[in-house]
């Protein structure tokens, strides 16, 4: 269980505040839905932990087994559907080291595709996960 606290700072702010580490993070709504854009959105963090995700459980599993995923890195698209608001697709690439065998790669990708994010995303949202050298 980890509790992360929310406080409404006006102006379509909000501070999140990670209780186990203390660690502070602003969200601000999008340009395209009556905020600044001056900071991620809550729709924003979805996509970014999505990717944070893969990379992580990916790392964990290679480290089990000796390999390293040391500059492996990921790029994620968000798309949004408007009616109702909500996040309708997310494209993610994933670049693993070029030195990974192919089993090795094999077995990453089921791992980075059955992350608890993805997971835990709903089944009408279209997810893309690429990989790459």
């Amino acid at each position: 269980m980890v509790k992360i606290s929310a406080q409404y700072l006006g102006e379509k702010r909000v501070q999140l505040i990670h209780a186990p580490s203390g660690r502070e993070l602003q969200t601000d709504a999008p340009r395209d839905n009556n905020g600044r854009g001056e900071s991620f959105s809550p729709t924003d963090l979805v996509a970014a932990g999505l990717a944070s995700c893969a990379l992580t459980v990916m790392a964990i599993a290679a480290e089990k087994e000796g390999l390293s995923l040391e500059g492996a890195s990921a790029e994620v698209t968000k798309h949004m559907a408007a009616q109702p608001r909500r996040i309708s697709r997310l494209d993610l690439l994933i670049r693993l080291p070029h030195d990974l065998t192919t089993a090795d790669r094999q077995r990453l990708e089921v791992i980075a595709r059955t992350c608890p994010v993805a997971e835990s995303l709903p089944a009408q949202l279209e997810l893309n996960m690429l990989f790459a050298d």
